[in-house]
């Protein structure tokens, strides 16, 4: 990895199902591994347990971690006085994250709200929607979103992983959905006639995530008797 670049992945089961996101960003001689703050106990944990023998050192960090982003994606931010920007790897639109960096002059600070809506408008899915253990990564876009490299050698889950797009067997994925009102809570179904098409996994007015299936998302969907539309976003190209 060069400095300044940062990879999106994840830690899966055996099994190959997600457990936790992550951000790589190389850092001196090691790197930093940009994580929910909730599951930081649970990750160094898991580290540890694959460290076995290796002079690895895994430690907690409490620097800041920021997130920049407007309304015009691809422009670079100044640099900063201290810390590091990257761009998240995932989407340009989803701009920059900062590690111990201060915001550029003009800059306004916003609550996580800001960010969720964000991502809900780019249809991108996060942890509330995959869970832990209850996902494949590629069902959660991880293989759109440059989270999964197939060309990358061994790695816990991989079998499942590379099965599933090597047999083209993708069945369900996290799609957007956008209907009138308030958003369901999670778990609501989405159906299909009277099949059963989906569930929300997260939303907001008017818009939420669902995991559908794809052979049944063509076609008249409702959700709590409301008309519901997949938008496939634009980056969404398998």
């Amino acid at each position: 990895m060069a400095p300044g670049e940062a990879r999106f992945g994840g830690l899966l089961t055996p099994q190959g199902r997600l457990l936790y996101d992550l951000f790589v960003v190389p850092h001196g001689d090691g790197a930093w591994l940009d994580v929910e703050a909730v599951h930081r106990p649970a990750i160094v944990q898991r580290l540890m347990m694959y460290r076995l023998r290796a002079k690895v050192g895994i430690a907690l960090d409490d620097m800041p971690v920021s997130i920049l982003f407007d309304a015009r994606p691809g422009q670079v931010p100044p640099r900063p006085a201290d810390g590091v920007w990257v761009p998240d790897p995932r989407l340009p639109e989803l701009g920059w994250r900062g590690y111990g960096a201060s915001p550029p002059p003009g800059a306004a600070t916003a609550d996580e709200a800001v960010r969720e809506a964000q991502k809900l408008r780019l249809g991108v899915p996060g942890p509330t929607d995959w869970g832990s253990d209850k996902t494949y990564p590629i069902e959660a876009n991880f293989d759109l979103l440059n989270g999964i490299d197939f060309q990358k050698g061994c790695f816990i889950g991989q079998e499942t992983t590379s099965r599933m797009k090597r047999r083209g067997v993708i069945k369900t994925r996290m799609l957007p959905v956008a209907f009138d009102g308030p958003a369901p809570a999670p778990g609501a179904e989405i159906l299909n006639g009277d099949l059963r098409a989906g569930v929300v996994t997260s939303g907001a007015h008017g818009r939420a995530i669902a995991q559908l299936r794809l052979d049944r998302i063509d076609g008249v969907l409702t959700l709590e008797g409301r008309p519901v539309r997949v938008e496939r976003p634009a980056w969404m190209v398998e």
